[in-house]
């Protein structure tokens, strides 16, 4: 089996930052947002897998490793507050959470 280039893992690993990054920037859907967070976290980790290949090491395994219980922490505290924002304001808009004040 021939190994992936360096150069094809990262570029795919920076294409999924950026379609996450857009997603963040473009959506003002809270869910929408938290998916694209979870996909620019995937790709941070898949460069650390295509770096930890690349010079043979586990670092990037381990890395990756922390990335994904982050992401289970995030996960769990972001839906959290997609709850709270949608019992108390019957919308997941971002823009509306500032009338949650009163």
């Amino acid at each position: 089996m021939t190994p992936v280039p360096i150069d094809h893992g990262l570029i795919f690993a920076a294409a999924l930052f950026v379609l996450g990054l857009a997603g963040v920037l473009a959506r003002r859907n809270i869910l929408f947002m938290l998916m694209s967070i979870e996909i620019m976290l995937n790709a941070a980790g898949l460069a650390f897998i295509v770096a930890g290949a690349r010079w043979q090491q586990a670092d990037g395994q381990v890395m990756f490793l922390f990335i994904l219980a982050m992401a289970a922490a995030e996960v769990s505290v972001g839906l959290a507050l997609v709850l709270r924002f949608y019992y108390a304001g019957d919308s997941l808009d971002s823009d509306s959470a500032n009338d949650l004040r009163g």
